[in-house]
């Protein structure tokens, strides 16, 4: 009896190993071919060729001021330029600064005063791309005109208010000053301590 049932449990064995087949991948019910792919990156290029031609002619308008090429692909140029210091907002640093958006064509979209003031953990905080680079190109006290295309700045959607969407925009920017985050808060702490 015992070897009847060992029988039989190979028996089960065999025949369930001999019936499974090994399986095969489906294949996908639709293919794609890419075509949406491309046609999106040659939307972006002439988009982005659009707004660079824009920029590109205010520079040309304006041959007396000198400006520069940042590597992220804005341009920008210094109205007031602090020669004295040497250090530049870093990581973790908090900037105080001011700051005005206009569009193309000079219309002021967002005030200065509107704005301000500003106080921004450089790279800790989530501002306008363009802005989150550009600050880290500034010494304390200087103010510049950035030129950002609208991937630099508010991209595709805009602000859902003033800024439209895929809007190339000018952004002035004074940074009044910035301090190590630690000591910035050493200073916010004590004036809590004075005031109380």
């Amino acid at each position: 009896m015992k070897n009847a049932t060992q029988i039989l449990l190979l028996f089960a064995v065999l025949s369930t190993l001999i019936s499974c087949k090994q399986q095969q991948a489906r294949m996908p019910i639709s293919r794609s071919s890419g075509t949406f792919m491309k046609e999106s990156a040659a939307r972006n290029k002439k988009l982005v060729a659009g707004e660079e031609g824009k920029i590109d002619s205010i520079i040309k308008s304006n041959p007396k001021i000198e400006y520069l090429a940042s590597k992220k692909g804005y341009w920008y140029h210094y109205e007031i330029k602090n020669e004295r210091d040497t250090l530049r907002p870093k990581k973790g640093d908090v900037a105080q600064f001011d700051y005005e958006i206009q569009d193309l064509k000079g219309n002021v979209l967002y005030s200065e005063v509107e704005l301000r003031p500003q106080t921004y953990i450089v790279d800790k905080q989530n501002i306008m791309m363009g802005l989150r680079d550009g600050i880290k190109l500034m010494h304390k006290g200087e103010k510049v005109t950035f030129l950002f295309p609208s991937h630099m700045a508010y991209g595709y959607r805009g602000d859902t208010k003033r800024i439209k969407n895929n809007q190339p925009i000018i952004v002035t920017v004074m940074l009044n000053d910035f301090k190590p985050e630690a000591k910035a808060k050493a200073e916010t702490e004590s004036k809590t301590l004075k005031t109380e």
